[in-house]
């Protein structure tokens, strides 16, 4: 479809390159096309000819790489992350609000005082946002440019609640070591963080001496290395960080398929063991499924991917019903959750034994532990009041709370921690955001009232995204 609707524009205004006779209508519609992506446009001709090569030898298949990349972490569009105590706001136009927990100067505000309310980062002025990260203490922020700011915690390889450096950078500061690299995401794990360039290809810092990651570092380890094996010569579209592994969406002239390296606790790797992997290894059982991956998502302990159909696949560790089966069992391999077979899913995000799903009609399923009310599904205490208003849910449900608002859901975003209390942000089409879950740091971004800590019901936070 996107390559007809290339050929389609192609023919309707005059192309803005002088065109390649050797080239066919679709392959010129196509590099037509990726002229106007926004991380295509600065390339220089030997960089745009390695991309081709790298993406198979053909501009439809760099174009497919863009399209995939755009679509699965919403490069360049609205977005907000619930972090560990913090959360980051962006809007469209890639302004920066930050607000909730500030102990390290997470906030980049340059102080380290709580902030209840969404602040703009007024650093960053001049500067367009279009991806960003957060990690316990830390946030990463990724502009148009390539160039990627940090402040927080001053190393790559934090443990949440282990001091590994005394530094701390409160307002945001250009990371030297990446200056090199165009990079368009950054993903925050535990004792980890790794970064994407524009033309798919995956770096990572720290880690420590194991070489948990095919290389040997030191936790404060701040120079990028190039992840090896596999995935040296098959761009990545899209990285996501749990616990201890990483997992990469690639896109290959085949189709897209999912890797995955780290941390094999639980079978989140996918591979059908329980075993640690150095290298990246591809998740076989995609193909077994007939599923096409377009989006991953990393928990702490469990893994989830949406297909091109709308199928979505869980898999790792199932405790309190995380996996959406029905049950608690842990699966090594993903598995199709069966429960959402009448919904075409768009969107999956998973935490620390919590997952939502978002449909393309916009509708919002969650599923996993009910701690905080991080699930939206707790506005109501039983009419008794001798329930659980924080049950574990084992089976994906409707968040109710949200079908209610009459707005369509884009986004969720959730705590991707085994420390903190959970919080969650819905982010509607019309820019309006919504916050469930913990509060107690201000992490909400709402007032709470009477030693309340958090909002079981989602609520709409005072800031416009769109």
């Amino acid at each position: 479809m996107c390559l007809l609707q290339a050929t389609c524009s192609f023919f309707r205004q005059p192309a803005n390159f002088v065109p390649d006779i050797e080239l066919s209508i679709t392959e010129l519609a196509a590099l037509d096309r990726c002229q106007k992506r926004a991380i295509f446009k600065p390339m220089t001709a030997e960089e745009r000819q390695d991309l081709k090569q790298k993406c198979g030898g053909s501009w439809k298949l760099v174009l497919r790489f863009l399209l995939a990349g755009e679509a699965c972490f919403r490069r360049e569009k609205s977005q907000a992350i619930a972090g560990p105590g913090h959360s980051i706001a962006v809007t469209s136009k890639g302004a920066v609000y930050s607000f909730g927990s500030n102990s390290s100067g997470q906030l980049g505000h340059g102080t380290t005082e709580e902030e209840w309310q969404p602040r703009q980062i007024s650093s960053l002025q001049g500067i367009r946002i279009i991806q960003a990260a957060v990690g316990a203490g830390r946030t990463m922020l990724i502009s148009d440019a390539g160039q990627v700011y940090a402040f927080g915690k001053d190393s790559f390889g934090e443990v949440e609640y282990v001091v590994q450096g005394s530094r701390l950078v409160t307002i945001p500061q250009l990371v030297e070591s990446l200056k090199n690299i165009f990079v368009v995401q950054a993903a925050i794990g535990n004792f980890f963080t790794a970064v994407l360039s524009r033309e798919g290809r995956v770096y990572t810092f720290s880690w420590g001496s194991d070489r948990k990651l095919g290389h040997q570092t030191d936790l404060n380890d701040s120079e990028p290395h190039p992840l090896l094996g596999a995935l040296e010569n098959i761009p990545v579209v899209q990285i996501a960080a749990g616990y201890c592994y990483l997992l990469c969406l690639a896109c290959q002239p085949t189709g897209m398929s999912v890797y995955s390296v780290g941390c094999g606790l639980g079978g989140k790797l996918g591979h059908g063991a329980r075993t640690d992997e150095k290298y990246p290894r591809l998740i076989e059982q995609f193909q077994l499924l007939n599923l096409q991956p377009v989006v991953v998502a990393a928990g702490a302990w469990h893994a989830a991917a949406v297909g091109r159909d709308g199928r979505v696949c869980t898999w790792g560790w199932g405790r309190y019903g995380c996996l959406g089966h029905g049950n608690e069992e842990c699966e090594s391999v993903p598995k199709v959750v069966e429960a959402l077979s009448n919904v075409k899913s768009v969107h999956v995000a998973t935490g620390d034994y919590t997952t939502f799903v978002v449909s393309e009609d916009g509708d919002v399923f969650s599923f996993g532990c009910g701690e905080s009310a991080s699930l939206g599904h707790n506005a109501v205490a039983p009419a008794d009041g001798q329930g659980n208003r924080n049950a574990n849910v084992l089976g994906p449900e409707l968040v109710t709370s949200l079908k209610q608002l009459k707005e369509r859901v884009v986004q969720i975003s959730l705590t991707n921690s085994i420390y903190w209390n959970a919080h969650t942000f819905a982010l509607t089409e019309s820019g309006k955001l919504y916050a469930a879950g913990a509060g107690d740091k201000g992490q909400l971004g709402i007032e709470l009232v009477n030693n309340q800590t958090g909002r079981g019901d989602p609520e709409r936070v005072d800031i416009d995204l769109s």
